[in-house]
């Protein structure tokens, strides 16, 4: 039997749907809820084969798109961080009448370094060495993936316990479906199917990243010129963790200027 975890609080009437990374699930998202749900009701999702949404087996990107897209409201503002991003941006292009904003976080439409077309990314041997290592210790390949998202950033000890910590919160994940989460951000290329989107987007990055290269930013700038970017300095992959509170200001901006009413 399969069922999708989600959990919805908020004081606030705008739905604002947050979508987790590889390897993780909702409860990273417990640093910046506090800011957030005075201004929102909140949608906590754990991933199809993820924390606690166990039993979905190996999905596609679309697939998983669509699980989501049947537990979600009819109407809400999506934010996908890293993976999460690829997700929400797939939900965006299936149906852009359910989705009011999109926000990606410490995400690319295109993970994977294309070195002929000059595209910054995660260079496909990496993407192999973490697939190789899962199937000998997985739980330690997770950890290094998570030590990762943090390198660079003020206090990157303390960021990669936190999410250590998150992932030791609920059941890990299949193997298969980590395997088949590192396979979907191989994979997917995004970039020319969000040209026209019919969505506001704000995409956020960090200066740090060494998964989502800053040099992506330009070029998704010049692609994309409906967009809005932001780069938050000396954060790495995790920018909500480093620094909550420049990146809710950054989202509470971004909706206001994009929402009718202006509910926050």
């Amino acid at each position: 039997m399969t069922s999708l975890y989600w959990r919805t609080f908020g004081e606030g009437k705008l739905d604002l749907v947050l979508l987790h990374g590889w390897g993780l699930n909702a409860e990273v998202w417990r640093c910046i809820t506090d800011r957030l749900a005075p201004y929102f009701r909140l949608h906590l999702v754990d991933l199809p084969g993820y924390g606690r949404s166990q039993g979905f087996g190996v999905l596609s990107l679309r697939e998983m798109a669509e699980v989501v897209l049947e537990k979600a409201p009819q109407q809400a503002v999506w934010l996908g961080w890293s993976m999460g991003g690829l997700v929400a941006s797939k939900i965006a292009l299936i149906a852009p009448e359910r989705v009011q904003a999109l926000i990606s976080v410490a995400s690319s439409p295109c993970f994977c370094a294309r070195d002929a077309e000059q595209w910054p990314g995660i260079r496909a041997d990496v993407l192999r060495g973490f697939e190789e290592q899962l199937s000998g210790n997985f739980e330690q390949t997770v950890a290094q993936f998570m030590a990762l998202q943090t390198l660079g950033a003020p206090d990157a000890g303390n960021d990669a316990k936190k999410l250590n910590q998150v992932v030791l919160s609920c059941p890990m994940p299949e193997v298969s479906v980590l395997h088949g989460g590192l396979r979907l951000l191989a994979e997917n290329d995004l970039r020319q199917a969000l040209v026209n989107l019919p969505v506001p987007l704000l995409r956020i990055y960090g200066s740090l990243d060494g998964l989502v290269p800053r040099r992506i930013i330009p070029q998704l700038d010049a692609l994309w010129p409906q967009s809005c970017s932001v780069m938050i300095n000396r954060a790495a992959h995790a920018p909500f963790i480093s620094h909550p509170d420049e990146f809710c200001h950054q989202i509470m901006n971004f909706i206001r200027q994009h929402s009718s009413g202006d509910p926050v």
